[in-house]
C-alpha cells in the first residue's frame, strides 16, 4: 500500500520540473493539482511566473489540464482566464476524475504526468492509473485546509514506514 504513495520524481516546484526529460520518456499531457501546486492555497489567479511557465509548457508540446478537489468557483476563476480545462470536485485519489481528465487530454497513461503536492491525492490517484508522479514541495502548507492536514500527518506515518523500508531517501528530502 505505501509503495503507491511514492512519486516517480520529487521536485521542490513545478518550475523545478524538466520538461524536456518528460518530453523524451513520451509524456505529451499534465494533469496538475491547483491549491499549494500551481500556487498558494489562498492565492486567487496565477502569478505572472506560473504564467510564463504555462506558456514554456504548452509551447513545448504538452496539452495540460487541472484536476482539482476544490469547489468550480475556485478553480474556475483561476483557469478560465489561462484557457486551461478543469475538473472541480475530483474526489482524489479516485480514479473517475483521472480517466475524465485523460478523456480530455486524449491521452493514454503513460503519456501523462500528474503534478500535485499531497501523496494521499495526487501521488495515489494517479499512480493507481499508471500516470507520471512529480510531488512538488506545498507552496503554503500554512493556508491548507482541515482535510489537507489530516492527509499531511497521514503523509507523515506513510514517509516513516516508507523510509524504513528503504523506498525513501532523506537526501531526496524536498527542502
Amino acid at each position: 500500500m505505501f509503495e503507491r504513495l511514492v512519486p516517480k520524481k520529487r521536485v521542490h516546484s513545478v518550475y523545478d520540473i524538466d520538461l524536456d526529460e518528460l518530453y523524451l520518456h513520451g509524456v505529451r499531457g499534465i494533469i496538475t493539482d491547483l491549491d499549494n501546486t500551481l500556487v498558494g492555497a489562498r492565492e486567487p489567479l496565477a502569478t505572472p511566473e506560473l504564467i510564463v511557465w504555462l506558456d514554456k509548457v504548452k509551447a513545448a508540446g504538452f496539452r495540460v489540464v487541472i484536476v482539482s478537489n476544490n469547489n468550480k468557483t475556485r478553480v474556475g476563476n483561476f483557469a478560465v482566464p489561462l484557457d486551461i480545462p478543469f475538473l472541480h470536485a475530483a474526489r482524489k485519489p479516485s480514479q473517475q476524475a483521472f480517466r475524465k481528465a485523460l478523456a480530455l487530454l486524449q491521452l493514454e497513461p503513460g503519456q501523462t504526468a500528474m503534478i500535485g503536492d499531497q501523496m494521499m491525492t495526487d501521488v495515489l490517484g494517479g499512480n493507481r492509473l499508471g500516470l507520471h508522479t512529480i510531488l512538488v514541495a506545498p507552496i503554503s502548507p500554512a493556508d491548507e485546509g482541515m482535510m489537507t492536514r489530516v492527509n499531511r500527518k497521514i503523509e507523515k506515518y506513510a514517509l516513516t514506514r516508507l523510509r524504513r523500508r528503504g523506498l525513501w531517501y532523506e537526501e531526496d528530502k524536498q527542502s
